[in-house]
């Protein structure tokens, strides 16, 4: 089995969920939000094609790094629920090899009462994750939820081990907003939830600095 991947973040994310985290973004999201600073994940024929075999051993390598859980962005996860579900079991079981308690995030663009409507292989992938983060982004609803881009959406613990690690998170606030950067020679990633107005600020600062997008930015088409 493949998955459409958009990218991953190269280094360990600690903005995205609790501890240190492995992130991947997947491709194809049919919702669609204005707002979305991710615009060009929602192609479904973009990204690149990964089997299972190599994003189990990317998670391999981070859990050399220390990696504690990953994170399942995108694009919309449930587009490719049944691949991700057997990702994250081949995840587990990587996780247990060596002794480590590994939680799972996922973020949807869905709400709660909507993922039983989507299939079987959706009801698994949610089952699979140890805590949600529901709800399609709001840009007129800006907030300082933490891990979250609007105030609509929820975090949802659904596991033992989420319900531990997300502890008091479902309503904690955060006084200011955290990104972390990577780069190298191809391309500079953002990761993190932004604050309204900051990618557009720190696009002009650049620009200003003589760096130009070649590629182009995410947030627009």
């Amino acid at each position: 089995m493949t998955l459409q991947l958009s990218r991953t973040a190269p280094g360990l994310v600690e903005v995205l969920g609790p501890g240190r985290r492995f992130v991947l973004w997947v491709q194809g999201c049919p919702l669609a939000c204005p707002g979305c600073m991710s615009r060009d994940t929602w192609d479904a024929d973009g990204g690149r094609e990964v089997t299972l075999e190599e994003l189990t051993a990317l998670w391999r390598d981070f859990l050399d790094l220390g990696a504690t859980g990953i994170t399942v962005s995108g694009g919309e996860p449930m587009e490719q629920a049944a691949a991700l579900a057997d990702f994250l079991d081949s995840a587990r079981d990587e996780a247990t090899a060596v002794g480590r308690e590994a939680d799972v995030l996922v973020y949807t663009g869905y709400e709660e009462d909507e993922l039983a409507s989507l299939g079987p292989a959706a009801r698994r992938l949610a089952d699979s994750a140890d805590a949600l983060i529901t709800g399609r982004f709001r840009v007129a609803e800006p907030t300082r939820l933490a891990w979250r881009g609007s105030a609509n959406q929820r975090l949802l613990p659904r596991t033992p081990l989420g319900r531990r690690r997300y502890a008091g998170n479902a309503d904690r606030l955060v006084e200011n907003t955290e990104m972390q950067v990577f780069a190298d020679d191809q391309a500079l990633l953002l990761v993190g939830i932004p604050d309204r107005g900051v990618l557009t600020q720190a696009e002009r600062r650049m620009r200003g600095d003589g760096l130009t997008f070649g590629g182009g930015v995410s947030w627009r088409p």
